[in-house]
Parts: structure tokens; C-alpha cells; sequence
């Protein structure tokens, strides 16, 4: 009788192991074929690498000790496109014609971040949780958010909106909740959003449900940051159509900058900025250039300089290619760099003209420039 009931607790016992180790293949199994099927799967585990690259950077750099183990999976997508204030390569020295704007940048945002105890006793200055540069493309809005998250040494969240959204549902809803969890727990940080118009631009009825949820989301967690006076996250928002942003995100933006075209004397500053290390002959009139630029942005200017430095190239060639008897457009083997940049001339004033009436006669046929007079 007691061998009957050994040999019974014995079958138990077996019984028991096969089905937990059925039990485990089959968990490992199921798992392995939900993450083949996952298509986001490839994307969750470049964003996790990403994400510890980043994240080392800053602990580097005594800036941050976050481990990528405290976050969960969803602030991990996000804290992929955490940038080092330090790889920022764009300082307010990059950024010219725009004095006025960056000073008072630096009073009413970056001060109180950097001196945060002068502001202790009030919560009327302290810095704003929503900035918003709003302006003509190609004016230096983009610039202007990097270097003030450089100047102000914090933490740089480059939102890409299209990350946010995802085609299973309640996914989108807890990305936008994982902004703002990652953001508080890396603060002082800056979450800059390009062209913000295209995310939480007016609401109507013709917004589709998970849309309308998930920027019903982004602002409630918004006015958390608002309500707390301790948390230091700024929003930082860029557009060129403000009118388009929804009224409730302009109520969450106070702090609003225009950043217009460039008059006259910007534009000099712009481009004696861009050419002060480029080899420019003497009969360069920089005064003559940034009047007869009127309607050119910032980015346009640099396209005017980058085209007419690359003329005194082309020319290059063509002389080189004539003097060896060779056809136009081959290449010319040289013996090295040094020589090669030697031997181009200076950028002439003839090459500002042409690459200017060239541009010119674009944005006249695109409608972005009334017709002109050509300068010859």
C-alpha cells in the first residue's frame, strides 16, 4: 500500500514538471511569434539603443544619471530623440539680425532656468511652460530653439510628431503621456515641436476619434506642467501658420516671438556672418547685396552665397578641363586638396549677380516674390 501511494506522488511530480515545461515552451513560443508578427518591433529596439547611446551621453557628461531599465517602453520611443545640449552645433553666434528676440529669449526663458532660485519667491517670473516662434519660413525659428536649449544647458527633446501616432488604439494616447513623464524626469528640459501646426492645429468635428483623444491628452498633461510651479518644462513650438494652431494651445503658449523677415540691415549682418571664412574678392559690395535682397530669408541668403561660391568651381573645371584637352564634365585628377583650393579664385561680385537674378527669376515663377528689376 505505501508503494502505491509513492508511485502516485511520483506521477504527480511528473506531471507537474511536463506541464510547466509546456507550459514555459509554449509562453516562449507565443512570445516569439508576437514579436515576429509586431512590425513595430524592428523600431522598439533601434529606439531602445538609441535610447541608452543617449541617455550614456548625458550621465558622461554629469548631466543625467536616468537608466534606460527606469523607463517604461513607451518613454523609451521618445527618449530616442533626446539630444545632448552638447552635440547641439547651433549657439546664438550662428544666429545674426536677430539681437532683439535672443535677448529677450535669454530673460524670460533661459534666466530663470539657469538662476532658478532669484526666482523662488514668484511664481509671475518664472519661466514659461509653452514658447512659440512663429514667422515666414527660413528665418532662423528652428535655430533659435536649438541654441536656446544650448545656452540653457538643458535637456533637448526633438518631438517627432509622426511617432506619436500609431495605428493600434490607446497607443497614441500613452506615447503623448510618455512625453511628458520622460520630460519631468529629465528636467530642465526642453521639448521642441517643428511645424506645430500640423499636430495640434484647430480642432473640428471632422477629427477622427484617436486624433481628437490624443491632443485632448497632450494638453491635459500640459496644464500639469503649468499648474506646478517646481516642474521645469518648456514646450517650445515653430510654425509659420499660427493662425491654424487651436485656441486652447495659444492659451498654453504666453510666450509667443515673431520672427519676420530680414530688413535691410539684418540682412548684412546675415551675410557678413556667412562669408566672414569664405575667400571674398575686394570688389564684393555686401551692402549692395543685402539691399537688393529684399524678400530673402535667412536660408535664402545662405542658397545666394552657396550658389555663387560654387560658380568660381565650375569655372575652375572648365579651365582645368580646356588645358588638359579633356571633355567637359569629366573629372580632373589633382594631386591634392590643398592645391585644388589654391587654385580657385575668390568669390567675385559677378557671381553674387548671376546667382542672385537666378533666384530671383525662381521666385518670381513660384509666386514668392513680386517681379523685379534684374540687377546686371
Amino acid at each position: 500500500m505505501m508503494a502505491d501511494t509513492s508511485f502516485s506522488r511520483n506521477e504527480i511530480v511528473g506531471l507537474v514538471v511536463r506541464l510547466t515545461l509546456v507550459s514555459a515552451v509554449t509562453f516562449y513560443s507565443i512570445k516569439w511569434i508576437m514579436e515576429r508578427v509586431d512590425p513595430t518591433n524592428k523600431n522598439k529596439k533601434k529606439a531602445k539603443l538609441k535610447a541608452e547611446e543617449q541617455l550614456k551621453k548625458l550621465a558622461t557628461a554629469g548631466k543625467c544619471t536616468l537608466a534606460v531599465d527606469k523607463l517604461s517602453e513607451y518613454e523609451i520611443m521618445i527618449a530616442a530623440h533626446i539630444i545632448n545640449p552638447q552635440d547641439i552645433n547651433v549657439s546664438w553666434y550662428n544666429i545674426a539680425g536677430l539681437e532683439n528676440t535672443i535677448q529677450e529669449l535669454r530673460e524670460t526663458v533661459i534666466l530663470p532656468i539657469q538662476r532658478k532660485e532669484l526666482f523662488a519667491d514668484s511664481q509671475l517670473t518664472q519661466a514659461p511652460k509653452g514658447v512659440l516662434l512663429h514667422g515666414p519660413p527660413g528665418c532662423g525659428k528652428t535655430l533659435i530653439a536649438k541654441a536656446t536649449a544650448k545656452e540653457a544647458g538643458t535637456r533637448f527633446i526633438n518631438l517627432d510628431v509622426s511617432i506619436l501616432t500609431d495605428k493600434w488604439y490607446g497607443e497614441s494616447q500613452k506615447l503623448a503621456a510618455a512625453v511628458f513623464s520622460l520630460a519631468i524626469k529629465l528636467q530642465p528640459c526642453i521639448i521642441f515641436i517643428d511645424e506645430i501646426d500640423s499636430f495640434l492645429r484647430a480642432r473640428n468635428s471632422t477629427d477622427h476619434e484617436a486624433t481628437a483623444m490624443m491632443k485632448a491628452q497632450f494638453m491635459s498633461f500640459w496644464d500639469g506642467l503649468i499648474t506646478d510651479p517646481n516642474c521645469t518644462v518648456i514646450i517650445m513650438g515653430a510654425t509659420n501658420r499660427p493662425q491654424d494652431l487651436d485656441s486652447a494651445i495659444l492659451r498654453r503658449m504666453p510666450a509667443t516671438f515673431h520672427i519676420s523677415m530680414p530688413n535691410a540691415l539684418q540682412r548684412r549682418q546675415i551675410l557678413d556672418l556667412i562669408l566672414d571664412n569664405e575667400p571674398v574678392a575686394d570688389d564684393v559690395d555686401v551692402g549692395k547685396l543685402s539691399r537688393a535682397t529684399d524678400g530673402f530669408s535667412g536660408s535664402d541668403l545662405r542658397e545666394l552665397c552657396r550658389t555663387a561660391s560654387v560658380y568660381r568651381v565650375r569655372d575652375y573645371m572648365r579651365n582645368e578641363n580646356k588645358s588638359n584637352g579633356c571633355v567637359e564634365g569629366v573629372a580632373v585628377s589633382r594631386e591634392s586638396d590643398d592645391e585644388f583650393h589654391d587654385a580657385l579664385r575668390p568669390i567675385i561680385m559677378d557671381d553674387f549677380l548671376v546667382s542672385l537674378n537666378k533666384m530671383k527669376d525662381s521666385k518670381m515663377h513660384c509666386g514668392s516674390l513680386p517681379l523685379q528689376i534684374r540687377l546686371d
